[in-house]
């Protein structure tokens, strides 16, 4: 049975939106971080918004680049959307019952589905009890204004933390894993 990993760049308001703010936290223990956590993924699973950001930028990466590049250009991607109809990048749209579908997915052999950002996508998950590991990529800055991960119509949910790491420049990710399934 697969996992189904959120990985997500939040600031300390709790801003997701458009995460270039990121990039000064970025270092090589990030890059490690990141790397380690895409290789142990199978496939990506992602939001509308999201799939149509990555899609572009990754794709205009030069070929061989790095592993990493080759291998998020080469994995299967789901991307849940109601609006697009042409699937690029090696991606599979997820149009019927997102819980059903991704339900499934997660009962497929291989490894972690690998949700990057995808706010939207990710409450939606929660509420369906569907995440199996929330990491928060917490970075040192107030952003002000932009989509938060968290409103006011998200899932009451209960979280342990699982793991901390230290990124060496004042971001740090902590991972949380579900205390127990909702009442």
């Amino acid at each position: 049975m697969r996992k189904v990993i959120a990985s997500v760049f939040i600031s300390l308001d709790g801003v997701v939106e458009n995460p270039s703010w990121s990039m000064p936290f970025w270092n090589e223990a990030a890059e490690k971080f990141a790397g380690e956590q895409l290789a142990a993924s199978d496939a990506l699973l992602l939001g509308r918004i999201t799939y149509e950001g990555m899609a572009p930028a990754w794709t205009a990466r030069a070929e061989g680049a790095d592993p990493g590049t080759e291998r998020m250009n080469a994995m299967p991607k789901y991307v849940a959307t109601s609006t697009l109809d042409t699937p690029e990048w090696n991606a599979t749209f997820l149009t019927g019952d997102l819980a059903d579908e991704v339900a499934a997915l997660k009962r497929q052999d291989g490894g972690d589905l690998l949700v990057y950002g995808s706010g939207q996508l990710v409450n939606t998950l929660l509420a369906h009890d569907l995440i199996d590991e929330l990491r928060l990529w917490t970075l040192p800055v107030v952003v002000g204004k932009g989509k938060k991960l968290f409103g006011e119509d998200s899932p009451v949910k209960t979280f342990r933390l699982v793991g901390t790491t230290d990124l060496g420049s004042g971001a740090q990710v902590h991972a949380y894993a579900p205390a127990a399934p909702s009442a």
